[in-house]
């Protein structure tokens, strides 16, 4: 979806403020009737986002046979923020340093049922590139990802961060490695899970590399504590590309305050009773589990989150 693209932390608070203001409720669930329709708000095409996203309405769909679950293609963290404050979306993914811009409170109208799955920070170049580390930017034609995303909320976090002043493209995660391929850029940041599908099909059909951003990390970790963790994207992860250091930044879903503690707590458990589902297709929903879905930060969980978080302590 298109959205405008003013400065992030406004926008964030002014979303905040629209939910407050919207005085949004949920649809009855349990003793009264379940909701006509649940939406999702996912992501772009190419990213994780977007399948996770969609495993987690298909599982759903199948709980709540009452109601329509449909996803909402986005172009991630911060359209889902919005759709979540304008009242058109129920769930959505939202990485944390995206929803720390906003300054959530116990007070905002925003709640979490549970950190998902760690992103990671990619600095993608071809092999050939005479781009070595992230001050080679400068001057460098680099998509930061699609308006609004978590991606570009990221990269211009690092650039700000940095000094470096490359020229920046926005495109979403499978757009950035179109162009790469073609060379009409030289350089993309994603922000996203392992492995990163238009990442992954760009590997294996060209030699690609990934910068080291061991030396940003310790920066970005230092000036943000809260949202970035030292981390390394393992050998494994895509053909023919080493391990190399990096960051990651936890991923959360979100939903309204107002939305049912009954319908909350099964959609809590649905998620995490069907994580090992979803991991058959996705491998990053292997870290969906009890013990960290609690773990999100200043977001307060959803009381009908937490109530199943209670019923569920791991012995």
């Amino acid at each position: 979806m298109r959205s405008e693209g003013p400065n992030r932390r406004t926008v964030l608070r002014g979303a905040v403020g629209a939910l407050v203001a919207s005085g949004m409720s949920g649809c009855g669930f349990g003793a009264e009737a379940a909701p006509a329709e649940l939406i999702v708000a996912t992501g772009p095409p190419g990213a994780v986002y977007r399948e996770i996203g969609t495993e987690i309405a298909t599982l759903l769909d199948a709980r709540l046979p009452d109601t329509s679950v449909r996803t909402v293609e986005t172009r991630a963290s911060h359209d889902n923020l919005r759709l979540l404050a304008r009242g058109t979306a129920d769930l959505g993914l939202s990485s944390l340093d995206s929803v720390l811009a906003g300054e959530i409170t116990d007070a905002s109208p925003l709640r979490a049922i549970g950190r998902l799955y760690d992103s990671f920070v990619h600095l993608v170049v071809l092999d050939g590139s005479g781009i070595r580390r992230a001050a080679d930017l400068a001057g460098r034609r680099v998509s930061v990802g699609a308006v609004n995303s978590g991606t570009e909320f990221t990269a211009l976090q690092i650039i700000a961060e940095t000094g470096v002043e490359p020229e920046l493209v926005r495109l979403d995660q499978a757009a950035s490695a179109e162009a790469l391929w073609n060379r009409e850029i030289e350089a993309m940041f994603s922000l996203t899970g392992l492995p990163t599908p238009a990442i992954a099909d760009l590997a294996d059909r060209h030699g690609v590399r990934l910068i080291d951003l061991s030396g940003i990390a310790v920066t970005m970790v230092d000036a943000h504590p809260e949202a970035y963790f030292p981390a390394t994207i393992p050998a494994t992860t895509y053909r023919g590309i080493p391990a190399c250091p990096t960051m990651s930044v936890p991923n959360l879903l979100l939903c309204p305050s107002a939305l049912p503690d009954d319908l909350a707590r099964t959609i809590t458990d649905t998620v995490y009773t069907g994580a090992a589902r979803i991991a058959r297709t996705r491998p990053e929903a292997a870290q969906i589990n009890v013990r960290t879905g609690i773990s999100t930060g200043v977001v307060p969980l959803h009381p009908g989150a937490e109530q199943w978080y209670r019923e569920n302590k791991p012995a």
